[in-house]
């Protein structure tokens, strides 16, 4: 029995890799014979140098730069020939921040600039941007800022900050990168504004209560009056991805692109999978928006395109069998269920994610 494990992370109790090498230990206890594949994947999110990395080998480059609200932080690139891979969350995530610290209003993108001022520097041609996880809400001024834009005060102060933007000169951030190819990796599909848009809907995620949210959005709105005056970019799938950080990038002539097909091509997932009895795969929540692209679609899209069955161990599952064999998922497990409550799930992730894959090789036809 060949088993390809390849999950995402669980978010806030395991990280991908630790998912894969529980899921693969809980799949031997009960199938000692199988032979598993662990491939912790990454969306573009958190984890997602290590995976690339991995796959695809280069060099790692240390760097210390801002973090959300300005104390240095360690962060490292990947530099694979000419083309250098930035993770925004090591520079400006949320799990960078207490909860009793986070703060939209105040968190910058800045470190995020200064990882691809580095990579440039580097001698990178193409720079991907990673988008997920951020603490941030300033549509990218904080990156811009790092850059050379001006008023640079103001752009690295945070989204609050952006309401009283008189003007934005964006001609040296532009400089910076000229010649570069950039490329924003994300699966989030969000504008910058309204309804749908970066505040309204990762705000509430990061701190802000409804009137917060409100006067981001009206702060983000004045950036993009300013840096968007014709309205071409604001509405770009992508462009609310990070706080609106896709939004940065597409100002600096940059391009959105699927982080979870990214990985997957480079993790070589297609050619992985062809030879696999089963895959396994799973994330902390698998919900609707796991349905609209995110990672574990896009392994359940792989299998089904070679006819291996897919397997989801997820810590919560709120999708029904339907749903879920729609997008090419033979069985969704939960954790929570396995384990017999939230609070179970949270303070014993490995060691139940461990029991629950064991259950389900168990059950598995061989």
């Amino acid at each position: 029995m060949r088993i390809v494990i390849a999950p995402d992370k669980f978010a806030g109790t395991l990280t991908a890799v630790e998912a894969a090498e529980a899921v693969a230990e809980g799949w031997r206890s009960a199938d000692p014979a199988a032979e598993c594949t662990l491939l912790p994947l990454s969306d573009g999110g958190p984890g997602f140098v290590d995976v690339l990395h991995t796959a695809l080998g280069g060099t790692l480059v240390d760097a210390e730069v801002a973090g959300p609200l300005g104390e240095p932080v360690a962060a490292r690139f990947l530099l694979v020939e000419r083309t250098a891979y930035v993770e925004s969350a090591q520079a400006c995530g949320l799990h960078l921040l207490p909860p009793q610290r986070r703060d939209p209003g105040a968190a910058s993108t800045r470190g995020v600039g200064e990882l691809i001022s580095r990579a440039v520097d580097s001698g990178a041609e193409t720079v991907v941007v990673g988008l997920g996880g951020s603490a941030t809400n300033d549509g990218g001024a904080g990156m811009l800022a790092a850059l050379g834009a001006g008023p640079a005060e103001t752009l690295g102060g945070g989204g609050a900050a952006l309401a009283g933007l008189d003007a934005v000169d964006l001609a040296a951030a532009r400089a910076g990168v000229r010649g570069v190819r950039l490329v924003a990796a994300t699966d989030v599909d969000n504008p910058l504004l309204g309804e749908h848009g970066a505040s309204a809907v990762f705000g509430p995620q990061k701190g802000a209560d409804p009137a917060r949210v409100h006067a981001l959005d009206a702060a983000l709105t004045r950036f993009a009056e300013l840096t968007d005056p014709a309205g071409t970019l604001r509405d770009t799938p992508g462009a609310g991805a990070a706080g609106g950080l896709g939004y940065g990038l597409l100002l600096l002539g940059g391009t959105v692109e699927s982080g979870v097909a990214l990985v997957l091509e480079a993790v070589g997932l297609d050619d992985l999978v062809a030879s696999a009895d089963v895959v396994v795969t799973g994330e902390g929540s698998f919900d609707s928006q796991s349905l609209r692209g995110k990672l574990p679609h896009g392994v359940a899209r792989a299998a089904a395109r070679h006819g291996v069955p897919c397997l989801v161990l997820a810590g919560r599952v709120a999708v029904d069998e339907a749903e879920a064999a729609a997008a090419g998922v033979t069985a969704a497990h939960s954790l929570v269920e396995s384990a017999g409550s939230v609070q179970a799930a949270l303070e014993r992730s490995g060691p139940e994610l461990r029991a629950l894959s064991a259950r389900v090789a168990s059950g598995w036809k061989r």
